[in-house]
């Protein structure tokens, strides 16, 4: 279909304006071509994506790819600047001839974004946005759950084989909210919205005092839950286009867990 056709409806429910100010979301490298038949989805494009289209002889069939993370998150030249492995995939990407596009904060908030999709996942009911924190999402469980068994549950749910719980709070859980990848400083809006619990990723210690001292609970999930990217925007795109040909590619494994 048309590209500008495509970008336009995808524009509906995430658009740029949803994107937090400090995001980068957008065309990354390459120019928009003025057809897209066949997309290549991944949450991150990296060395790894590149190396799969050429093993695979994808440069000529491949007409846009578009990446959850931004892959130039800052001003383009001061990351080439900085960051050499990243200015030699870019110029490698442009010869490839195949344009890098990125649904970033705008598809986390968006209607069926990723936080929908998270919810959906851990089969959330009566689903709302936070009121003071929109990207957010908060709903029940369809039954209550101990904590430590709703962190199990929440963990195969997601696809990650461990999380790091804070158990300060109700020992039941039935509300939960839940933003994907690093949104845990919104745990204060889930606790004062009346939350049992909130789900997020990257907390640093400062933060898990915080979670603490007010005796709430926050589950932290690697950040690689937000795979369910390329599952959301696969059912995106074809209720878009029913023809468009999606390729998937999920080359991030999780880091090695270690304990004593």
């Amino acid at each position: 279909m048309k590209t500008k056709i495509l970008l336009k409806k995808l524009a509906k429910n995430f658009p740029k304006s949803l994107a937090e100010s400090y995001d980068h979301v957008g065309l990354q490298c390459g120019k928009i071509k003025e057809e897209t038949n066949t997309v290549l989805l991944c949450l991150d494009y990296d060395e790894k994506v590149y190396q799969y289209i050429v093993d695979n002889n994808l440069s000529d069939k491949i007409d846009m790819i578009i990446s959850h993370h931004p892959f130039i998150f800052g001003t383009r030249a001061k990351v080439l600047k900085r960051d050499p492995l990243k200015k030699e995939l870019f110029d490698k990407t442009l010869e490839l001839n195949i344009p890098v596009y990125s649904y970033h904060t705008n598809f986390d908030g968006g209607k069926e974004g990723m936080n929908d999709a998270l919810t959906r996942e851990l089969e959330l009911e009566n689903i709302v946005s936070l009121e003071t924190e929109p990207m957010a999402r908060g709903g029940t469980l369809k039954n209550e759950m101990e904590i430590h068994d709703f962190a199990k549950y929440a963990m195969k749910k997601l696809n990650v084989n461990y999380g790091l719980l804070i158990n300060e709070g109700k020992s039941k859980i039935k509300k939960v909210a839940i933003i994907g990848g690093g949104g845990w400083s919104s745990y204060l809006n889930a606790m004062n919205e009346g939350y049992d619990i909130y789900i997020s990723g990257d907390i640093p210690h400062h933060g898990r005092r915080g979670v603490v001292a007010n005796k709430f609970n926050y589950l932290d999930l690697p950040h690689e839950i937000e795979k369910i990217f390329m599952k959301q925007f696969k059912k995106v795109l074809l209720s878009i286009d029913s023809e468009l040909q999606i390729l998937t590619i999920d080359q991030e494994d999780l880091p090695e867990f270690l304990y004593i």
